[in-house]
């Protein structure tokens, strides 16, 4: 039986949940269920994997994100759903300042200690800000979430009410990485030392990336997201600790984070806190990309007129590579968009995520096109040496009529 979430979200609060594999299902079933007991709430959603909140629940309620990954593309696509385009860093300052609004909060969290301490399982990130200031706790307890040394513990008297579950969180099975993921892993790994702190964004390139980095040694991780990848190199050694804000994976990654003192999940305040990264020598981050031009920008949120991705963390965590001794900042994508074109472009279709004056080392199956250090000129010769074949010579006329 559902609970009257009437009692507690009044019309017009803000609510926030946490995103992906963290999302209540339960509780996010019930508010939609019951939206018009409390209509002209705003949520802020995250990523949403799981599909329940869908594109017909915005005629109660009104709905924001910082990304299009997951269902909120169909959200964007159909009108219903506006991003707030703010790096990860700024979003325990914009939660304190009330920009983005969190009167009630929505946990999933695991079961508790012998201590009577409730984990936040599978994401601490802005959960950790937004429960610092919110006006009522509402728990879904699952048992089938792991308890993970999170940086926000819980106990009891933290909720307003707690519903208890045992369901299967929402989980993102990338699977095996293909001939091409492979390809631009390897390109990638010959840029990662023994010895570094690796940053990941989303998609199935990270895991792929770690499968080519069985002989490293000393690698730590320091990432807003974790995914499958890690737990096999952390079994191994090869990775000795492990710092993010959300875990996104399968079974295979939350039972190995159950109790597992080696994987903390910590605030977006520190995870992506420039003060933070300033200390972290040979740091190295690997993002992805809609489209990169021939210059280096980099485009990471609109596709085809369609906002898929997000500001996110990626330019608080490639600043930092690109200051830290030893460290890189590598921009991964395929070279071709499907049927759909090539992704190394003379023009962006959409925004500018990062600037060309961050660009380090860019990365598809065709090779790696360093351009630190490099004029506008010899950086158009190195992109278009990584474009498809196919596109190559389109893309040297293109470049011809720039005006760099």
């Amino acid at each position: 039986m559902q609970p009257d979430l009437s009692r507690w979200i009044r019309p017009g609060d803000g609510v926030l949940w946490g995103q992906a594999c963290a999302e209540p299902q339960s509780l996010v079933e019930a508010l939609v269920a019951q939206r018009s007991a409390f209509s002209g709430a705003s949520v802020f959603l995250g990523i949403n994997y799981a599909g329940i909140v869908r594109p017909e629940h915005a005629d109660h309620l009104r709905l924001t994100a910082y990304c299009g990954a997951g269902h909120n593309r169909a959200l964007a696509d159909a009108g219903v759903l506006d991003i707030h385009p703010h790096p990860y860093s700024r979003f325990g300052a914009l939660l304190r300042a009330r920009a983005i609004r969190a009167d009630v909060v929505l946990v999933q969290v695991s079961p508790p200690n012998a201590r009577g301490e409730y984990s936040l399982g599978l994401a601490a990130e802005y959960l950790v800000p937004a429960l610092a200031g919110c006006r009522s706790v509402i728990a879904e307890v699952n048992d089938r979430i792991p308890w993970t040394h999170s940086e926000r513990l819980l106990r009891d008297e933290d909720f307003a009410f707690a519903l208890r579950t045992s369901r299967e969180p929402a989980a993102v099975p990338y699977g095996a990485p293909g001939a091409t993921e492979l390809a631009i892993a390897r390109h990638c790994a010959q840029f990662i030392p023994d010895g570094a702190t690796l940053e990941f964004g989303l998609g199935a390139l990270p895991d792929a990336v770690l499968s080519c980095l069985g002989d490293r040694q000393g690698l730590r991780v320091h990432s807003g997201a974790l995914g499958d990848g890690i737990v096999d190199l952390m079994q191994r050694g090869v990775i000795t600790g492990t710092t993010g804000g959300v875990l996104l994976g399968t079974r295979k990654l939350f039972d190995f984070a159950h109790c597992n003192p080696g994987l903390q999940l910590r605030s977006s305040d520190y995870t992506h806190d420039p003060r933070v990264l300033a200390g972290i020598e040979r740091f190295v981050a690997i993002n992805s990309a809609v489209e990169v031009d021939l210059t280096g920008q980099v485009n990471a949120e609109v596709a085809g007129g369609s906002y898929v991705g997000a500001v996110g963390g990626a330019l608080d965590f490639i600043r930092a590579a690109n200051h830290s001794p030893g460290g890189v900042s590598i921009i991964a994508l395929p070279a071709r968009a499907g049927s759909k074109g090539s992704r190394i472009v003379a023009r962006l279709s959409g925004p500018v995520a990062t600037p060309r004056s961050e660009a380090g080392v860019i990365v598809t199956e065709h090779g790696a096109a360093d351009l630190r250090g490099l004029t506008l000129q010899e950086r158009v010769r190195r992109m278009i040496a990584i474009a498809a074949p196919a596109y190559r010579e389109r893309l040297a006329r293109e470049a011809a009529g720039l005006r760099l």
